[in-house]
């Protein structure tokens, strides 16, 4: 299945979300954003990092589909406490205001979807790599 970029926010929609975040193969593709809740694929590449952040307000949800990874959080960007091995069908829970990181310890891309609620990227986000990311001006 090909992932055709676009954001199906705010119109009913049905994806086979496992399928679709496997098949993704940009560093970030928003595909539903809503009023209060948004969705992305990413595929982090090996050695590479979803870059330490907050999301202020925002709870987050990251499901693991495939690959492996470390994941730290905690209150602020020089405390953080909590680290975890995560791998293929874990979910990381991400309290809003809270600072983290997942990097990819494996060989081949960490494939992923999150969901934050609410909406964190501009809805149709597409970032084909890490370093397009990061060189969005309406990124944090």
């Amino acid at each position: 299945m090909a992932i055709d970029e676009k954001d199906y926010g705010k119109k009913p929609h049905v994806v086979n979300i496992e399928d679709l975040t496997k098949d993704n193969n940009h560093y970030r593709t928003t595909i539903w954003t809503g009023e209060k809740l948004q969705v992305t694929v990413m595929s982090i590449q090996p050695n590479d990092d979803i870059g330490l952040e907050v999301h202020h307000g925002i709870d987050q949800f990251i499901r693991i589909e495939e690959g492996k990874g470390f994941c730290q959080m905690g209150p602020t960007e020089d405390n953080l406490d909590f680290e975890r091995q995560v791998g293929d069908d874990d979910a990381v829970f991400v309290p809003a205001d809270m600072w983290h990181n997942i990097t990819n310890t494996g060989d081949k891309p960490l494939k992923l979807y999150t969901i934050y609620a609410g909406p964190d990227h501009l809805k149709g986000t597409v970032h084909p790599t890490h370093q397009d990311a990061k060189d969005d001006p309406n990124e944090h």
